[in-house]
């Protein structure tokens, strides 16, 4: 890829912006910065975004401002978003995307409103009948892709076929040197269990496997998600969203404990000084931050998502997960595997 990188990003989007997207802008300027492949456009009120770029010492010569005074609310809903959305920063980073002017667009704004604005942009690609959202979690042999997190709460095996191999795209694009380990969400792993759908599913991964894009693992449990058998999951968005938040709860649930643990007398304090590396390296595996960034999957052009209440850290991770998917050239890994089952359909 000679060109460069074109990420939009919507300053104004989430808790604390634009400070907070400057904060990450900064920090993901400093550790980029004896790369020069890409540039950084930054969509809101030009006065605001200057004045924090200004108060942080933040260098603007990879960096693009288009001027854009009203933003999307946190009470908008996707109904009242198609008539009061245009020409908000959100509308105007999607737009950049849709006229050839950005490779990827990243908000931290309202998430349903987000979907539709992408969705009526962008459009659906070919043969995809719903979009996905994707999400990077950890496990014990690296990172799971797991889909769909809650843009659909109904899926047939037709959505679930696509996002297996959106899901192995996306996969290929961050880690181009590993296989793609598909494994489907279940209430158990013997054939025979599940609803119709899983069991329709599993037979058509079962035989999309021998065609190379991906190994299908098989069913896999939810108490199984971290060990590493998989590194794609598949599932639709109801039960996808309840066991992101189940995992965001328990590993909050773990970490404030073991503080209070480790902080509750001068022994349990005496004892953290020789643990302290131990401690810092299990918290650092675990700190959400590093994987923040959920990513729309089956549009014209992809978008990520940042988490709203997310801090500087965090924004940044999500705009170097924007550059590596680019980087990883994303949209041709998905059109490949999308043209793979298209071809894999043709023979049947």
């Amino acid at each position: 890829m000679n060109k460069k990188i074109l990420i939009a990003i919507d300053a104004m989007g989430g808790d604390n912006a634009p400070d907070k997207t400057i904060q990450g802008v900064q920090i993901f300027l400093s550790k980029n910065k004896n790369i020069n492949d890409y540039e950084l456009n930054l969509f809101g009120d030009e006065k605001k975004i200057l004045d924090k770029l200004y108060q942080h010492k933040v260098s603007k010569e990879k960096i693009k401002i288009t001027h854009t005074i009203a933003t999307i609310s946190d009470k908008e809903t996707p109904l009242t978003a198609i008539k009061n959305s245009k020409n908000t920063s959100m509308w105007n980073c999607i737009n950049a995307q849709m006229n050839g002017n950005a490779d990827i667009s990243l908000s931290a704004g309202n998430t349903g409103v987000l979907l539709v604005i992408s969705r009526m942009i962008l459009k659906m690609m070919d043969d995809v009948s719903k979009p996905a959202l994707a999400g990077l979690w950890p496990n014990n042999k690296g990172i799971n892709v797991v889909l769909d997190l809650g843009a659909n709460i109904e899926c047939n095996e037709d959505n679930l076929v696509h996002f297996a191999e959106m899901g192995s795209a996306l996969y290929k694009s961050l880690y181009p040197s590993d296989t793609p380990l598909v494994s489907l969400l279940n209430v158990g792993s013997e054939e025979m269990k599940g609803t119709e759908t899983l069991k329709k599913t599993f037979k058509r991964l079962n035989s999309l496997s021998d065609e190379g894009n991906f190994i299908f693992k098989g069913y896999i449990e939810g108490n199984e998600m971290m060990h590493g058998k998989s590194n794609v999951i598949i599932t639709d968005g109801f039960t996808g969203n309840i066991a992101l938040k189940t995992a965001e709860g328990t590993a909050k649930f773990i970490t404030d404990n073991l503080k209070k643990s480790l902080t509750q007398n001068i022994f349990s304090k005496f004892s953290l000084v020789f643990s302290y590396f131990s401690l810092k390296k299990f918290k650092e595996r675990l700190d959400p931050r590093k994987y923040n960034g959920a990513i729309f999957l089956g549009l014209n052009g992809p978008v990520v998502k940042s988490h709203g209440g997310i801090d500087a850290i965090g924004f940044y991770h999500s705009i170097d997960l924007c550059y590596k998917i680019v980087k990883g050239n994303l949209m041709k890994q998905l059109k490949d595997n999308l043209n793979h089952l298209k071809s894999g359909q043709n023979k049947s």
